[in-house]
């Protein structure tokens, strides 16, 4: 059975879906990884991404920003906007989709003390989603239980 796939999405693919697709990768549940993609992609990514995971020991996928396509929709097993779902910037093809929806502020006009607050607000949800769909494998369900508390 083939992995199971996160889609992070956002308009540029520069910022938010690029810091998501690495943080989630660095330490993914059993049988999942990530990829990110726009919904309108920039030429490439906004620099400060790279600083700022380099911040937090991470680097930034080596892929350009990228296009969403319809194969990458339905190959997905979770779909994640960053907090995109309006209708200029999100086509129609997303919408019918089963997705959830973090409603992250972009960081590429903030200055670097906010950029790092939605990076953290960015871990912290990949945090969470990581041990949502590791506690959904049998496998980290049973790891979690032999945990001691």
């Amino acid at each position: 059975m083939p992995p199971g796939v996160v889609l992070f999405v956002c308009v540029e693919n520069a910022c938010r879906s690029l810091m998501a697709e690495a943080m989630f990768n660095a330490d993914p549940p059993p049988g999942w990884t990530a990829t990110s993609a726009g919904t309108k992609p920039a030429a490439r990514a906004n620099p400060r991404t790279s600083s700022m995971l380099g911040e937090i020991g991470l680097v930034a996928p080596a892929h350009a920003p990228q296009l969403l396509t319809r194969e990458m929709v339905d190959s997905a097993g979770v779909r994640v906007t960053m907090g995109c779902l309006d209708d200029v910037s999100c086509p129609a093809r997303l919408k019918g989709a089963e997705l959830r929806d973090w409603s992250l502020p972009d960081p590429a006009a903030l200055d670097d003390a906010e950029f790092r607050q939605v990076r953290d607000r960015i871990a912290a949800l990949v945090r969470g989603l990581c041990t949502e769909l590791g506690a959904a494998d049998p496998a980290a369900r049973k790891r979690l239980r032999s945990v001691p508390r």
